[in-house]
C-alpha cells in the first residue's frame, strides 16, 4: 500500500475531512488510479464501520464518512472509463432506494457507493421513493437485486408495501430483495416479506456476492 493511499485512509478514518479531499485531489491529479483509491475509500470505511459497531463512532461520524466518500466519489468517479466490454462485465444491477415516506440518504449513499466500488451497477432512485416507481424501475433495468431502504420505524411499513407490489406484478421470481436501516432486524425482515436485511454496507454488498455467486 502506498503512503498516499494509507494517509488518505487514516484522513477519513480519523475524520479529518479537509486533509482527506485535499489529499484526494492531489492523488489524483499526480495521475493516481482512481479504482485504487476508492478502494482505499472502502477499507477506510470497513475501519468507521467497526469504531462504530465498538460504539466508538455514532451517527455524527457515519455522516461525516458518508460525507466524505461522496465528495471523493465525485472527484475520482469522472476519471474512470469503462468499455463497453467493461460494462457488460458487471457483476450485475442493484435497484435501490429510500423507501415512501422516509427522506434519509445517508446509509443508502454508503451502500450505493460501496456496490459501486465492488463491481455492481447500482441504479439510484433516491429518498422518498413510491412503489410505482421502484416497479418502473425493475421492469426498466431488470435487477438481480432491488434494496430498499428506511431508517425511520414508519418505513416498514413502506417496505412491506413495496415487496407486495411487487409480487402483486409479477416480478418477485426474478430478483432478490434486501432491506436495511437503522433499526431494521429479522423481525422487520419477516414483517416485510424481505430476502435479507443488511445491518451496514458491506452486509448489502456480501448479500449481493451470494445471491448473483461472485466470488470476493
Amino acid at each position: 500500500m502506498t503512503d498516499q493511499k494509507s494517509d488518505l485512509i487514516k484522513h477519513i478514518v480519523e475524520m479529518q475531512e479537509d486533509e482527506a479531499i485535499r489529499l484526494t485531489r492531489e492523488m489524483l491529479e499526480a495521475g493516481f488510479d482512481p479504482l485504487e483509491l476508492l478502494a482505499g475509500c472502502r477499507e477506510a470505511m470497513d475501519l468507521v464501520g467497526q469504531r462504530f459497531e465498538a460504539q466508538e463512532y455514532f451517527l455524527p461520524e457515519l455522516m461525516m464518512a458518508g460525507d466524505m466518500l461522496s465528495q471523493i466519489s465525485a472527484l475520482a468517479k469522472p476519471l474512470i472509463t469503462r468499455g463497453d466490454d467493461e460494462e457488460d462485465n458487471s457483476h450485475g444491477t442493484v435497484v435501490i432506494g429510500t423507501v415512501n415516506g422516509d427522506l434519509h440518504d445517508i446509509g443508502k449513499d454508503i451502500v450505493s457507493f460501496m456496490l459501486e466500488i465492488n463491481g455492481f451497477k447500482v441504479v439510484d432512485l433516491g429518498i422518498d421513493v413510491p412503489v410505482v416507481q421502484f416497479i418502473t424501475a425493475i421492469r426498466e433495468h431488470q435487477p438481480e437485486v432491488v434494496a430498499l431502504s428506511g431508517f425511520l420505524t414508519l418505513a416498514f411499513d413502506s417496505m412491506k408495501e413495496t415487496v407486495d407490489a411487487i409480487e402483486d406484478a409479477d416480478l418477485r421470481g426474478q430478483l432478490k430483495i434486501m432491506i436495511g436501516g437503522g433499526q431494521v432486524d429479522e423481525s422487520v425482515k419477516n414483517h416485510t416479506g424481505a430476502d435479507a436485511y443488511g445491518m451496514n454496507a458491506m452486509d448489502a454488498v456480501n448479500l449481493c456476492r451470494n445471491w448473483m455467486s461472485v466470488a470476493a
